[in-house]
């Protein structure tokens, strides 16, 4: 990809010092930007990290936390006069984004930690790119159960009668139990699996006696699970439920031995979108050593700058399954449209 041949332009025009250092501009003209992203990174994202983005690059931000379908409708309802400077979704939500021109490339010349980032991190010649990487498994209560689930057939466990939640295939962790359900009902590996939706949806349909609740909102699931009215949330991830657990909730996940999966985080500038510089500054920020060293901190997700520290006990993510993000993207609204028939 030519706009983001590694360390070409750094060589040539010199790398910018330190990790947040910005155009004179935008230290010496704060300005606001509008990022939308997932509503459960709002509260580490306002409290921790921000905080330190504004005060170096003399910004104020603006943070719209919703889910990343949302903030993909967003996206096309303002199209002809974005609200956005930048977006934060998943990598499945990305790819209609990509297609309906609702993202614009990044280079290394404007954000030269995009250089820096682990193989794999740079999608699309510089549509978007990783800014960290969560990871998939059950959430449980510890109050309720006495040792983590090992499977994924726990969940189906007539024992657990409405005391399980998942994820609405609106969001994309919903992706997980249909995926797991495939898997469990033909017999198929993952990688085979993930095609056989149908299967999926036949092996889903018995756990609907287990099922509390089906949730579109993560932090509601979440307290659900803390005050033990549920006992599992199937499909949730590391940047969630781990938070809860080191602010001292009962709460953890577990990584099942039938599988966990790597979740897709993806940052891009929104095509059109106001202050296109104050963008750039903020997503090459975002990928810096700073904020990914904060975020692996508070949000327990592996960094994809590599010279930021990995949290302790993070799987290997050799480990964790990947899926077929393009076949998702083009699928989901049906698969949407036939949980709703099928699930409700």
């Amino acid at each position: 990809m030519n706009d983001l041949s590694r360390r070409s332009i750094l060589k040539a025009g010199g790398a910018l010092v330190g990790t947040f250092a910005m155009p004179a501009i935008v230290r010496a003209d704060p300005k606001e930007i509008v990022v939308g992203g997932p509503a459960g990174a709002a509260k580490y994202f306002n409290g921790d990290l921000f905080p330190v983005l504004e005060s170096k690059l003399g910004i104020k931000i603006l943070y719209e936390g919703s889910n990343s379908l949302t903030n993909l409708q967003k996206m096309q309802a303002d199209k002809a006069a974005p609200k956005m400077s930048v977006v934060i979704m998943d990598d499945p939500v990305m790819i209609p984004a990509a297609a309906e021109g609702l993202i614009t490339p990044m280079s290394t010349k404007a954000i030269p930690n995009l250089d820096k980032l682990v193989a794999g991190a740079i999608h699309r010649d510089g549509l978007w790119a990783n800014y960290q990487k969560p990871w998939a498994g059950i959430a449980f209560s510890t109050a309720k159960l006495a040792a983590a689930p090992t499977s994924w057939t726990e969940m189906y466990d007539p024992k657990y009668a409405q005391k399980i939640i998942v994820p609405s295939l609106s969001n994309t962790e919903g992706f997980w139990n249909l995926l797991v359900a495939a898997h469990l009902d033909s017999g198929k590996p993952y990688a085979e699996a993930q095609y056989d939706v149908d299967a999926g949806f036949r092996k889903l349909k018995s756990l609907k006696a287990n099922l509390l609740n089906v949730y579109t909102n993560a932090p509601q699931a979440i307290n659900l699970l803390e005050q033990g009215e549920a006992w599992m949330i199937g499909g949730q991830f590391s940047a969630y439920t781990l938070i809860r657990k080191a602010a001292g909730s009962p709460v953890d996940l577990a990584t099942p031995s039938d599988g966990a999966f790597a979740m897709p985080s993806g940052i891009a500038k929104v095509t059109g979108g106001p202050g296109g510089d104050l963008a750039d500054a903020f997503i090459d920020a975002m990928l810096g050593v700073d904020a990914q060293s904060i975020l692996a901190a508070k949000a327990f997700v592996a960094p994809t700058n590599p010279a930021a520290p990995k949290p302790a006990g993070f799987p290997d993510s050799a480990t964790l399954f990947a899926p077929d993000w393009a076949f998702v993207a083009k699928e989901r609204a049906g698969w949407v449209e036939r949980w709703t028939k099928e699930m409700s």
